[in-house]
């Protein structure tokens, strides 16, 4: 804790827990923020084992938030580096710390699959839209009270409550009621699963969100080449001798060339062989069979048919290039 407190005392467990956060920050690039809502001591303790013995190595370190806010920023002063103030500002609520050097999707991978199937709490934000079947619930007449305290149409069926209509109870977003929590509870319904969220990313200064940790280079790769596409398309089009657009410009010039030198007297050694085919077309027709032999060895269909729906398609035009 800081020094400069005199007239304080702190515990040995407080001055542990701060020198331990202490040595996660100062020896750790990636910071996630985990939201830990609802996650039970046993679930917690399967995170933090397969953290350890995972692809991706990472710990995970939970306190009270004005504690590690006052060890962060006093750390941040320590320092010099201002940016891990905003490290602190994201300790809000019911939060804890993740700290690794390894790649942060994997670990990310890791918290959020680790999930229990649970009840519906009264007041707890309802993960997704819970419907009540039409039919047999399985419940005494004698329960009927909880269906009418929800408006919910039912009659009774061989001794049992039954539904008579298919009924949303809850909406996702949106608090579970009391009424609704003891309904699916009675009826033994665990429509959400709880686990361990990541709510945002501390990286090497940066507060990102966890959004980016689903992009994989592929992504970057694909992106990348869209946007030389892109600046190639614009040299192109302006004559602007960019370096993306600069092997098109090569090649479209050597096009010109060759079209020069085949109009002309004017020669060079790479049109030679362009002018050469030109000139003896019979020298170079054997190769066309054995190319054309390929595909009607493979069962594909015979090319030589295909300009024939071409020449039907201009018959029914109507007219003619020369009339």
């Amino acid at each position: 804790m800081p020094e400069e407190e005199v007239g304080r005392v702190y515990s040995e467990r407080k001055v542990a827990f701060a020198a331990q956060l202490k040595g996660l920050i100062a020896n750790n690039k990636h910071v996630l923020i985990i939201s830990a809502d609802n996650v039970g001591s046993q679930q917690m303790h399967l995170v933090r084992a397969e953290l350890r013995k995972g692809a991706a190595k990472a710990e995970i370190l939970m306190g009270k938030n004005t504690m590690i806010k006052k060890v962060i920023r006093t750390y941040a002063t320590e320092t010099g580096d201002a940016s891990y103030n905003r490290l602190a500002d994201l300790c809000r609520l019911n939060v804890g710390l993740v700290f690794t050097n390894d790649d942060m999707g994997t670990v990310k991978e890791i918290l959020e699959k680790n999930k229990i199937v649970a009840a519906a709490k009264a007041g707890a934000a309802a993960q997704c839209d819970v419907h009540l079947p039409a039919g047999p619930t399985g419940l005494e007449p004698t329960q009927t009270s909880f269906f009418q305290a929800l408006g919910i149409a039912t009659k009774i069926n061989k001794g049992s409550i039954e539904i008579i209509s298919a009924v949303q109870l809850c909406k996702e977003g949106e608090k579970v009621g009391p009424s609704e929590a003891v309904l699916l509870t009675k009826m033994g319904v665990k429509p959400f699963a709880y686990g361990l969220v990541v709510k945002n990313v501390f990286s090497e200064g940066a507060v990102l969100s966890p959004a980016v940790l689903a992009i994989t280079n592929d992504d970057i790769v694909k992106v990348v080449q869209a946007g030389i596409a892109r600046i190639a398309a614009v040299g192109l089009a302006t004559g602007f001798p960019c370096a993306p657009a600069i092997p098109h410009l090569i090649a479209n010039a050597f096009k010109n060339m060759v079209a020069v030198c085949l109009e002309t007297e004017v020669t060079f050694k790479e049109a030679e062989k362009m002018k050469d085919i030109i000139a003896n077309p019979d020298k170079y027709a054997g190769a066309a069979p054995a190319a054309g032999a390929a595909p009607a060895a493979g069962g594909a269909a015979p090319a030589a048919k295909a300009p024939e729906p071409e020449e039907e398609a201009e018959e029914d035009m109507g007219f003619s290039l020369f009339d």
